[in-house]
């Protein structure tokens, strides 16, 4: 049994491809551009080519994100915010806070030791603190998304970041460089504000240890060092913590692949024993 989850975010689109012991068989990730409904079957058939299986081959596909509904060739729908928590809970089964920076918004998110959802709140009106912030960082630099973490590292003496908003941050970056302050300073002044504007987040719903970071700026080294400093704690983060939404979708892909599976076997055995008792 071989089942997938489809996470369709406002940056990126993310497909995993789990087997019937939940273990991950293949992943799949794209920009999602303009076209979210090609997006979504970019990632899912880039998922399946890794792992050489056809779309019939995979039984059951949950989507999930902002644009899960795009999914066309998906059996359900289910929610980000519970596909984090599910995900989360089982790539760290110790988790009780989960922290997901996304390309527009950022979600604070409280689960109970079964991976239940208790409370949440998300930064989804403005895009400080976001992704689309740290992008705007980088273009005022003249690096990449990627590059920028590493940048901030190499700071002893982070600068004070005091604007929150995308479109006067550029500006604020600039007026810095025409002073002399150097990159890594400044960049480390970016990711100390988001951190601090994180952590904020994280306590309006309970911030309870173990904290988990998930969504595609769990990849920037920086931001994981900013977040610790302002927490005083260490943060769950892996290869696949940018995955951890799409893996929720596929663990709920397979319960439901599972369930659906083990009502079509009691069904054929009542329709079997019906015809052996009219022998």
């Amino acid at each position: 049994m071989l089942v997938a989850g489809v996470d369709v975010g406002s940056t990126q689109t993310k497909a995993i491809i789990v087997n019937e012991n939940a273990e991950i068989v293949a992943r799949g990730i794209v920009n999602t551009g303009a076209n979210v409904v090609k997006a979504a079957e970019k990632a899912f058939q880039t998922a399946r080519s890794t792992a050489k299986l056809e779309e019939w081959d995979v039984s059951y596909t949950v989507g999930t994100g902002y644009g899960r509904y795009k999914v066309l060739f998906g059996d359900a729908q289910i929610t980000e915010i519970s596909c984090h928590a599910r995900g989360a809970s089982f790539l760290f089964p110790n988790t009780k806070t989960i922290l997901d920076i996304g390309g527009q918004d950022t979600k604070g998110i409280r689960i109970n030791e079964k991976g239940e959802v208790i409370d949440f709140c998300m930064n989804d009106k403005c895009a400080a603190g976001t992704g689309r912030f740290l992008a705007a960082a980088a273009d005022v630099m003249g690096i990449t998304l990627d590059e920028l973490g590493d940048v901030a590292l190499q700071s002893n003496n982070p600068l004070r970041i005091t604007n929150v908003c995308t479109v006067f941050v550029e500006t604020e970056i600039m007026n810095h460089l025409s002073k002399g302050k150097k990159g890594e300073d400044i960049l480390a002044g970016v990711h100390q504000s988001i951190a601090a504007r994180s952590v904020s987040l994280l306590r309006r719903v309970g911030l309870e240890p173990e904290i988990t970071f998930t969504g595609g700026v769990s990849k920037n080294r920086g931001m994981i060092k900013s977040l610790e400093e302002k927490l005083g704690l260490h943060i769950n983060v892996n290869d696949d913590s940018q995955f951890i939404g799409a893996i929720g979708a596929a663990l709920f892909a397979l319960d439901r692949a599972k369930a659906r599976h083990d009502g079509e076997y009691v069904q054929q055995e009542k329709i079997i024993s019906a015809k052996v008792a009219a022998l």
